[in-house]
């Protein structure tokens, strides 16, 4: 008689039902929530009403073409500055590389909205420098405000992107590959164009979309400085916390549409990318030359040039928060004024919620995207791919469409999480995931299972091997993963508008809610912590990894 002894479940069978549970839970259920939010009116019956005005009215219709035209010309507008930024940087030893490359991360990993804001102070109608060129030149720069100041705030803004995706690439091209194309008599802007870029386009197309998804479903920019110029997320916000009281039917309906496009924008990039299928090793790295002449001058003047104005945001900020202020107007003089005023305006839980609900996401963070890098590149299967795409969902999603999903899901019983911190986490886990769990699968891909395997024969277990061997190799993915979801949890506007409280407000919501309501002083200390928070942050990865890169 043979005995059929069950066998036990594998851990990582558990693993990959725990994060079909969670995804199916905290974000299906919850888009679910607002598809059907969108289509059963209040009286419960079925209808496409909303869908209907929407694209029956250009008033609305137009915020779809309206964000697309801004994104377009944002996305083109940073790979024209930073693709030239990156050759430089990667190609050349500039005097001062590493002040530029932190410079230049820097202006990226600013809240959305305080280069808006510092730009509304410079170049605004009653702006510094719009002041300065009018009284003393007699020269009439024109308004910040509208498209061209949307695209000028977000093209300085997210350029440092294209640059950090673009150093990683053209570190890949062979030296022997450039060797060969001058032997054949391609040099120069020739050879720029025809193999460095051909060689590049992957990697420049990723960049692209990362911009392109960055500036569609950026709230804070155009919000303070669209003015007639109303774009998709900012239209999703009005309608669902509208003075009005809000039309949640109708903003539904919109987020809807929003997921749409963006997933239809996310797959047409994978289609392109495909056409580019190919991998390319560095076996000979290139090897920096000296920029000589005119030619090393100009390199040294665009590059410093370039990462100075789109760093003065952030520098105006700062010194703003010093300046006396009273009632939205700056005075003369200089004092503590204003960060007094904001330690008596909650400074102080503000700081404490960033950085409790920061270090209790990244936390998670972490862990899911260690699990999910293992399952992907050691597990692969339709499960842990369908696990793979459920994470990368949120990462093609406007933040307020997310905000919203959830506010609809877990509004009321039996898991009435509104108004509390959980929510706020549950969102940042969310959508700033992808970072981390894409630097850990590309890291992961790159260690030999060999390694792994003589591990295992040596007599250790097989999560022994995984804690004491793969997770620490992949150490270097993860940390660089990390620092970037830790700066965009930190400066998280999006989402965090629709799920905010008093109780739970962070530095980024509190220096916002201060420029809503006119007090430029207060919320310039607001702005200048964040700045300096996010900085800190930056400068500790760079000390604890010993690196002068973020890899994406």
């Amino acid at each position: 008689m043979v005995v059929k002894t069950r066998k036990k479940p594998d851990v990582w069978t558990t693993v990959s039902g725990f994060f079909l549970l969670f995804f199916a839970l905290f974000l299906l259920y919850p888009l679910f929530g607002i598809l059907k939010e969108s289509i059963i009116n209040p009286g419960g019956e079925f209808t496409i009403s909303e869908f209907t005005k929407f694209f029956s009215q250009p008033y609305y219709s137009k915020t779809i073409l309206n964000s697309f035209k801004v994104s377009i010309a944002i996305t083109a507008a940073t790979l024209l500055i930073g693709i030239p930024f990156s050759y430089f940087y990667t190609f050349y030893r500039l005097k001062g590389a590493k002040t530029l490359f932190v410079v230049s991360i820097l202006c990226c990993m600013s809240a959305p909205f305080i280069g808006a804001y510092s730009w509304i102070l410079l170049l605004g109608r009653s702006g510094v420098i719009t002041q300065f060129l009018k009284n003393s030149l007699g020269i009439n720069i024109g308004s910040i405000y509208g498209f061209g100041g949307i695209l000028l705030v977000q093209a300085l803004k997210l350029f440092p992107l294209v640059f950090v995706y673009m150093n990683g690439a053209f570190k890949n091209i062979d030296n022997s590959l450039l060797e060969a194309s001058a032997n054949m008599g391609c040099t120069g802007v020739k050879r720029f164009f025809r193999i460095i870029l051909g060689l590049s386009m992957p990697t420049i197309l990723a960049a692209a979309l990362v911009v392109f998804m960055r500036a569609f479903a950026d709230f804070g920019t155009p919000l303070l400085i669209g003015e007639g110029y109303r774009t998709f997320p900012v239209e999703i916000y009005n309608q669902y916390l509208g003075e009005g009281g809000g039309n949640h039917n109708f903003a539904a309906a919109i987020s809807v549409i929003a997921i749409f496009v963006t997933a239809l924008v996310f797959f047409l990039q994978k289609y392109a990318t495909s056409k580019f299928n190919f991998s390319i090793n560095a076996l000979h790295p290139v090897e920096k030359k000296e920029p000589a002449g005119v030619i090393g001058v100009l390199m040294h003047v665009y590059c410093y040039l370039l990462a100075a104005v789109a760093f003065l945001p952030q520098l105006y900020i700062i010194y703003l928060s010093f300046r006396n202020s009273n009632q939205g107007v700056f005075l003369e003089g200089y004092s503590l004024a204003s960060y007094e005023m904001a330690v008596k305006k909650l400074l102080g839980r503000s700081v404490k919620n960033t950085i409790v609900m920061g270090i209790g996401s990244l936390a998670i963070i972490i862990v899911f995207a260690i699990l999910i890098a293992y399952l992907v590149v050691r597990r692969a299967s339709f499960v842990s791919n369908t696990i793979d795409t459920m994470s990368m969902l949120p990462y093609i999603m406007p933040g307020s469409v997310i905000g919203i999903a959830l506010v609809i899901a877990f509004g009321k019983k039996p898991l009435a999480l509104t108004g509390t911190m959980i929510i706020m986490i549950l969102a940042l886990v969310i959508r700033r995931m992808p970072y981390t769990i894409r630097s850990a699968t590309a890291t992961l891909m790159q260690i030999p299972m060999s390694i792994e395997e003589a591990s295992i024969s040596l007599g250790a277990s097989k999560m022994k091997t995984f804690s004491r061997i793969t997770v620490p190799m992949m150490s270097s993915g993860i940390i660089s993963g990390a620092i970037l979801s830790w700066v965009s949890i930190v400066t998280e506007l999006s989402s965090a508008i629709i799920l905010y409280n008093n109780r739970n407000i962070t530095l980024t919501m509190s220096a916002y809610v201060a420029i809503s309501r006119g007090n430029y002083g207060l919320a310039a200390a607001f702005s200048a912590v964040l700045t300096v928070l996010t900085s800190v942050s930056l400068l500790i990865y760079l000390a604890v990894s010993k690196s002068e890169d973020i890899q994406l």
